[in-house]
């Protein structure tokens, strides 16, 4: 019998149990199509669409404002294709304000949202759900006069609408607070135009009062400029961990740069190291090293400004009196000066603590390229094999033409430069006596081939000036005998 009493309870909890599941299914049931049911809400006011449209018992207003603007951008916007007006028309939606935004209820209640300020910080204060019949006005915003700047030491200064009560920490609040790279903000600065746009005050304000603002404030957080920047040189070349090396602001030397990178190779040649000041152009590193455009990324980021360079050249040849053959030759040595920038000292007692070379402090953006000893002559221009020939202490210039198979038919044999790797100054062979070292160049020009009738053109040019001149002198004869 008392089995047969345990057999019943169980079975009447197991019903009980099925029963109060059953029931909590109806009513999730009943929860979700309510949930889902649609309700109608109304936009007014300066938006890109007004009127009533559809939406969910369970939708809040940023969610469903959003839903009708990306809808109504791209009915507005999906069938253009001149990028003109298509920017005409982004702009123009970008105009529309998000901050003061008014929510009237049906039953009267009036509730003033920042849609701007919750997308920054997350108080769904700013973002309550949606109800039957509720209104959501925009108000228009004039941003010529209806703004205020913030600026300095916050996390993303910009231009925002200015909505009547606004704050000194509204403003901060929306710029996304005080930057972690400042220390020691205290105070701010607001510069306040008078109504006739003819006075300005200058305000200076605790950071954390809640000093009231007004419209077309500027508000700049103060704070000593960091420091704390990404200084860089990169440097290339014969070193055991080349690549790009953070340095301070100006206290690095180039000795600490060279130990930074493991220090030089035993195959750097130091005559022929280089320091860059500034940014470069790719070719630098391309002819150097042979390094692609994409192995480049790495080494620098800024290209020269074509402008500023044209400028440059203008003010340097603003007085200059030089012909225009001059002024040739100066614009190629001026265009290095610009581009290269570059040391004229030897790098053999770099990482000698006492020499000053040791001791110069580096800037951001330099390069310094260490290139690989050479031991070849590179002989070029009219020989018979152009081209690298290995180096022999104390041979002279026509022991390695010799070993380029020689002139050729149309060398200039007056001519003939070497032009030494580390300087690449020019010396004339017909004239000095030179000393061959390792990464010198060779080179011979070819001799002008003249043709008779380039010839014959240049005298009747000469017997032209000539007799130009006899006439402009009988002339005057003739005037003074008159």
């Amino acid at each position: 019998m008392k089995n047969f009493l345990i057999i019943l309870i169980i079975i009447f909890c197991v019903i009980l149990v099925r029963a109060q599941n059953e029931n909590n299914r109806t009513n999730s049931s009943s929860t979700s199509i309510l949930q889902s049911a649609p309700i109608s809400v109304t936009i007014g006011g300066d938006f890109i669409i007004t009127g009533t449209y559809p939406a969910m018992i369970n939708e809040r207003v940023d969610a469903f404002v959003t839903r009708m603007f990306n809808d109504a951008r791209e009915k507005a916007t999906g069938n253009l294709t001149d990028p003109l007006v298509l920017g005409k028309i982004s702009d123009k939606i970008k105009e529309y304000s998000f901050r003061n935004v008014i929510l009237k209820r049906s039953s009267g209640e009036t509730i003033h949202l920042d849609l701007l300020k919750f997308r920054l910080t997350g108080d769904f204060k700013n973002n309550p759900y949606l109800k039957n019949d509720d209104v959501i006005i925009f108000n228009d915003v004039n941003m010529e006069q209806d703004f205020f700047t913030v600026s300095g030491a916050v996390n993303k200064p910009d231009k925002f609408p200015f909505t009547d009560g606004d704050k000194l920490s509204d403003a901060i609040e929306l710029a996304q607070g005080i930057s972690k790279a400042y220390e020691n903000v205290k105070n701010v600065t607001i510069y306040r135009l008078s109504y006739n746009g003819e006075d300005r005050n200058k305000i200076i304000v605790d950071i954390n009062s809640d000093y009231v603002l007004q419209r077309g404030d500027r508000i700049i957080v103060n704070a000593d400029e960091t420091q704390r920047k990404e200084f860089n040189v990169t440097i290339v070349g014969e070193v055991k961990q080349p690549g790009i090396i953070p340095i301070t602001r100006d206290n690095t030397t180039l000795r600490e740069a060279i130990q930074d990178v493991g220090g030089f190779t035993e195959s750097a040649d130091l005559r022929r190291a280089r320091l860059v000041r500034g940014k470069n152009l790719s070719f630098i590193l391309d002819q150097e090293f042979g390094l692609s455009i994409e192995k480049q990324s790495v080494f620098f980021k800024d290209y020269p400004n074509t402008l500023a360079f044209d400028f440059e050249k203008a003010k340097m040849l603003r007085a200059t009196t030089m012909t225009e053959k001059d002024t040739a030759f100066f614009t190629i040595d001026e265009m290095l000066r610009q581009l290269l920038n570059e040391s004229s000292f030897s790098f053999d007692s770099v990482l000698n603590e006492k020499s000053a070379i040791a001791n110069l402090k580096l800037r951001d953006g330099d390069y310094i390229i260490i290139p690989q000893k050479l031991n070849t002559v590179y002989i070029y221009g009219q020989v018979v094999n152009p081209g690298d020939v290995n180096f022999v202490s104390g041979e002279d210039c026509s022991y390695y033409l010799k070993l380029a198979g020689g002139l050729g038919a149309l060398a200039n044999k007056d001519e003939i430069a070497v032009i030494k790797g580390a300087t690449r100054e020019w010396i004339m062979v017909k004239n000095h006596s030179v000393q061959i070292e390792p990464g010198d160049f060779i080179y011979v020009p070819k001799d002008p081939n003249v043709s008779t009738d380039y010839t014959i053109g240049r005298i009747g040019w000469y017997i032209s000036l000539f007799a130009s001149a006899a006439t402009i002198l009988l002339l005057v004869l003739q005037f003074k005998n008159g």
